[in-house]
């Protein structure tokens, strides 16, 4: 009997350590269980809108940074939402210090749509034009400048310093054209807050001008060739009141935005032609042939902006080996996490 004691301390033991990592196993899926916040949001005729947080909105919170997700076309902020939690773990951000907030663009057949909740029509929301339906003309624009405002609000989020946008494909073309024709910021630095935009892999721009890559060369466009290519959401004509209500002529917009902190990525497998959900009308298709080369234009374009107005600009660039078209890949690599957060 003596000589079986330590086999059973030693089973014991093992038995403890496989407990304590089953309770340590339920306390980290715990804590990714998407909450839903229906929340109020816009000052003079307030809304609801539906968001996903790690953390009660109905308080107060001590949340140093605060890290905004923008979903794809499929609308899917939950998954979203876990995929962020994913991504603060690897860049090894605490929840108590780093609120997550996965926003929740709807459409009126959506399970969760409520009448008093802006609604569009499909994927319209990633325009960043008006609400159709529930509460209408609420632009998805306007929807980004109020979130900046609630969280910039100090008896919510008194020690607030950082606000991280991140659009992804769908999300990102509105992250994009909020980069670019976004005014949602400019009370914030006062405040002590700045605002990181990140774009991850949209299937198409905004321009400021006529210029688009040809043949190695950034140059005019033959409307005869494409008569639309440079109408809003593609360039800015016809743009909606959001942006012609600022009077800023394409200058000044792109003086703006290369003050903005801005970071572009996409996986360096996103280069699939005919892919399911590309955008491939003839105003996307003068971007370039799939999401990988549109963004490496745009770069280029943004360097031919600069020297031909004389505005200095740098927005960090990523892409990413070994993914292609998927946000859940992407956004949980470890230089993805580094680059967006670095030092934590």
């Amino acid at each position: 009997m003596l000589r079986n004691a330590p086999d059973r301390q030693s089973g014991a033991c093992k038995q403890m350590l496989l407990t304590l990592a089953l309770l340590a196993a339920l306390l980290y899926v715990a804590p990714s269980i998407a909450n839903p916040y229906v929340l109020r949001l816009g000052q003079s005729q307030p809304y609801n809108f539906l968001a996903y947080a790690n953390s009660d909105m109905t308080g107060a919170s001590q949340a140093s940074r605060a890290v905004v997700l923008v979903h794809g076309v499929r609308r899917n902020a939950d998954d979203y939402f876990e995929t962020g939690l994913k991504l603060l773990n690897k860049a090894g951000l605490d929840g108590r210090d780093n609120l997550l907030l996965a926003l929740n663009y709807l459409t009126a057949k959506d399970r969760r749509a409520g009448e008093d909740m802006p609604l569009w029509a499909r994927d319209k929301w990633m325009h960043g034009t008006a609400s159709e339906q529930g509460r209408t003309g609420i632009e998805a624009f306007a929807v980004l400048d109020d979130v900046l405002a609630y969280l910039a609000d100090r008896q919510r989020f008194p020690a607030l310093k950082e606000i991280v946008l991140i659009g992804h494909s769908a999300g990102g073309q509105l992250i994009q054209r909020y980069a670019i024709l976004g005014k949602g910021d400019a009370r914030l630095a006062d405040r002590g807050i700045a605002v990181h935009y990140v774009v991850s892999s949209p299937s198409s721009y905004v321009y400021l001008d006529g210029n688009r890559l040809q043949a190695g060369t950034m140059g005019p466009v033959s409307t005869a060739d494409c008569p639309d290519y440079n109408r809003y959401r593609y360039g800015l004509e016809a743009a909606p009141p959001y942006l012609t209500h600022q009077h800023l002529s394409a200058e000044q917009l792109f003086r703006r935005y290369a003050a903005r902190d801005v970071t572009y990525m996409v996986g360096e497998q996103d280069n699939n032609p005919e892919h399911r959900v590309l955008d491939r009308s003839c105003a996307a298709a003068l971007q370039g042939p799939n999401r990988l080369e549109r963004q490496r234009n745009y770069l280029r374009y943004e360097a031919f902006l600069s020297q031909k107005w004389g505005i200095a600009i740098h927005h960090p660039q990523i892409t990413v080996p070994g993914v292609g078209h998927d946000a859940a890949r992407l956004l949980t690599r470890d230089r993805v996490a580094e680059a967006l957060f670095p030092g934590k």
